[in-house]
């Protein structure tokens, strides 16, 4: 469901230019922060950047991702 919104000036172009850095819709940014903000307040002992990263990783196409090796132990 689409609905308009009344955002801030200044968040709007601050929304506006990081979507065209992030390759997203002005809307597509804002929910994308939306997101990161309620997945922080749910979960404060993680740092934002580190669910920002996971959010975006959990978006990527499967036959895009890498699987996962750990690191030999060290000696």
């Amino acid at each position: 469901m689409s609905m308009p919104v009344r955002i801030d000036d200044e968040l709007y172009e601050q929304a506006k230019a990081d979507a065209s850095a992030e390759h997203r819709s002005i809307a597509g940014q804002i929910e994308f922060w939306a997101k990161v903000g309620r997945a922080a307040l749910d979960n404060p002992d993680l740092p934002a950047s580190f669910i920002a990263e996971s959010l975006i990783s959990m978006a990527e196409p499967r036959e895009h991702s890498t699987p996962f090796v750990p690191r030999g132990r060290r000696k």
